[in-house]
């Protein structure tokens, strides 16, 4: 892998309806977890949801993150649904 990607999981549901688990992104100074999420989303299709009415969570390097957590260049970037229970 090169040292100026970021890889980009998804799990559960997320991972399951977008037929994948996981991609590589290039890596940008500045980029945030957010702005991966709009990129995503832009694509449309099941992509969407990535921006819909439910939130998707995200961990940088397995520690939970906000969507204007910085992402750098060999980083982890996990997005999931939330946890709900009942």
């Amino acid at each position: 892998m090169s040292d100026n990607t970021i890889t980009v999981r998804f799990f559960a549901r997320l991972r399951e309806e977008l037929k994948t688990d996981q991609l590589t992104i290039d890596a940008r100074p500045g980029l945030t977890a957010g702005d991966v999420l709009a990129e995503l989303a832009h694509q449309g299709g099941p992509w969407s949801q990535l921006q819909g009415d439910q939130p998707v969570m995200i961990a940088i390097n397995q520690a939970m993150a906000k969507p204007g957590s910085e992402v750098k260049a060999g980083d982890e970037l996990a997005f999931f649904p939330p946890v709900t229970g009942g």
